[in-house]
């Protein structure tokens, strides 16, 4: 049980850092603080970025895979963190970028996710 919310911790961790070093560029040009950076600069800060989202991603997939004696498998492992990435981008995007909005349409394809999630871990 530790092992797995310890997983489920570190994938949020990650995830959130995926989410800004994917999405965070945009917020800095929709603040104007990029708006002239040239494009290698802004990749070069998403991968600073994304590395900080590996350092937690990898011992995620090592803690909660039943290869190194985790309680998960390959399989849910992905659907737990396609899951989480998605929570956490919306959250995101929703409360830092205010140009989008949640729709209902959103909010059935969460559900169906959470299906995802639900099946993934039937015997």
């Amino acid at each position: 049980m530790k092992a797995g919310i310890c997983t489920i911790i570190l994938l949020l961790i990650s995830n959130i850092f995926m989410t800004f070093a994917w999405y965070g560029n945009l917020k800095l040009k929709e603040l104007n603080i990029s708006t002239n950076w040239p494009l290698y600069l802004v990749i070069l800060l998403s991968w600073g970025i994304a590395l900080l989202e590996y350092v937690f991603m990898i011992p995620a997939n090592n803690i909660g895979s039943r290869i190194n004696g985790g309680p998960f498998s390959l399989m849910q492992l992905k659907i737990i963190q396609e899951a989480i990435s998605l929570t956490v981008f919306t959250v995101i995007a929703v409360t830092c970028f205010h140009t989008e909005t949640l729709q209902w349409n959103h909010i059935v394809a969460f559900l169906c996710i959470i299906a995802a999630v639900f099946f993934a871990f039937l015997k």
